[in-house]
C-alpha cells in the first residue's frame, strides 16, 4: 500500500512513522508529506532515508491511505482533495470530528460502523480516546447517566513549542512561550481556546465527542482540562454515574476483559497508573477504582495513557489496519 503521512515532521507525525514501523504495517511506498519549507528534508523509516514531499506536490502520488496530523486548516483544505483522488484519509485534527457525515472512530469501540464509502475518517481527541476506552464497555453494560471529568494533560499535546518552553524553564533560559504563563512548577487550567459558555474547546470536545462515539446525547457531562508539566501522557480523574445497578466486582471484571485496557489498582502496594510509566506504551491504564461515597451507583477512577500513541498515532494506525483487513 502507498501510505502518506501528512505532517510527517511534527510530533504526532513522527510518532505515526514509528508506529507504522513497529506494527509492521504493509507499505510499498511511504510518502512523508509536510509544508513546502520542509520539502526535501530526509525522514528515516526502516533504515531508509526518504525525502519529504511538499503538500502542494503530494496529490500526484495517489496514496491508498493518508494519515493526517497537520492541523485543522490543512485538513479542511487538503483532506477532500486527497479523498477525491481515491485516497482514504484518517484525520487526527478536530476538523471533521463533529461533521455528521464523518465517522469518529475508536477501533475497539465502533470500527464496525465503517464502510467502503467512508473516505474521510476522524480520529477523536486524545483525552476522549483514553477515557472512552475505559467507559464505553461500562456504558454498554450499565448505561452512563453522568460524567464529571478533570484532565491533567501533558505538554506534548500542545506540541514541540511547549516542550521547548518547559525545557527552557528547567534551565532558567528565556525562549519562545507556548503558554501565557510558565508551565514549569505550574498547572494551567486552560487547554485550547475559551468559548462563550466559559468552557474551553478541549473541555467541550470531551462532551461532544463522547455523545457522538457512544451514540447517546443524554449523558450529562461536565469537564475541566488542565495543562501540567509532564511529558509522558495525559491523566484523567473520572466520576461516572451508571444507570443500572452494579458493584465494584462488575467494574473490575469488565475492565480486566477489555482489549487495550490495563487495570493497575493496588493502592496498598502503591500501584496505580502514572504518566511517567505510560510513555511509549499503546495501552490505556486505569486504577484508583472506588465507590463514590457520596452517591449510589457512582464510581471514581484514574485513567492514564500516552497521548501521542493511543491518543493519536496508534489509534489512527489501528483504523488503517481495520481498513486494510476489512475493505
Amino acid at each position: 500500500m502507498k501510505v502518506a503521512v501528512v505532517g510527517a515532521t511534527g510530533m504526532v507525525g513522527r510518532e505515526m512513522l514509528k508506529q507504522l514501523e513497529e506494527r509492521n504495517f504493509p507499505i510499498s511506498t511511504l510518502l512523508p508529506i509536510a509544508s513546502e519549507k520542509s520539502a526535501g528534508k530526509l525522514i528515516n523509516f526502516k533504515n531508509n532515508s526518504i525525502p519529504v514531499i511538499g503538500i502542494e506536490n503530494s496529490l500526484d502520488v495517489r496514496a491508498d491511505i493518508a494519515l493526517f496530523s497537520a492541523g485543522s486548516d490543512i485538513s479542511l483544505k487538503w483532506a477532500p482533495k486527497f479523498s477525491n483522488n481515491g485516497t482514504i484519509v484518517i484525520d487526527n485534527s478536530s476538523a471533521w470530528r463533529m461533521n455528521p457525515k464523518i465517522k469518529l472512530i475508536i477501533p475497539e469501540i465502533n470500527s464496525n460502523i465503517l464502510t467502503n464509502n467512508d473516505k474521510i475518517i476522524a480520529n477523536p481527541n486524545c483525552s476522549t480516546i483514553q477515557m472512552l476506552m475505559v467507559l464505553a464497555p461500562l456504558h454498554n453494560q450499565f448505561g452512563i447517566s453522568r460524567l464529571i471529568i478533570s484532565t491533567y494533560q501533558s505538554i506534548t499535546g500542545t506540541g514541540i513549542k511547549a516542550v521547548n518552553q518547559l525545557e527552557n524553564e528547567y534551565k532558567n533560559t528565556k525562549g519562545e512561550m507556548a503558554y501565557h504563563y510558565p508551565i514549569h512548577k505550574n498547572a494551567i487550567p486552560h487547554c485550547d481556546d475559551f468559548l462563550e459558555n466559559g468552557y474551553t474547546k478541549e473541555e467541550m470536545k470531551l462532551v461532544n465527542e463522547t455523545h457522538k462515539i457512544l451514540s447517546d446525547n443524554n449523558i450529562n457531562i461536565s469537564a475541566t482540562a488542565v495543562r501540567i508539566p509532564v511529558v509522558g501522557g495525559h491523566s484523567e480523574s473520572i466520576n461516572v454515574e451508571l444507570k443500572k445497578p452494579s458493584d465494584l466486582k462488575d467494574i473490575y471484571k469488565i475492565l480486566n476483559d477489555c482489549p487495550g485496557v490495563v487495570v493497575e489498582d493496588n493502592p496498598s502496594k502503591n500501584k496505580y497508573p502514572m504518566p511517567i510509566y505510560s510513555e511509549g506504551k499503546n495501552d490505556v491504564f486505569v486504577g484508583r477504582i472506588r465507590n463514590d461515597i457520596s452517591k449510589k451507583n457512582t464510581y471514581n477512577m484514574w485513567i492514564v495513557a500516552d497521548n501521542l500513541r493511543k491518543g493519536a498515532a496508534t489509534n489512527a494506525i489501528q483504523i488503517a489496519e481495520y481498513i486494510k483487513d476489512n475493505f
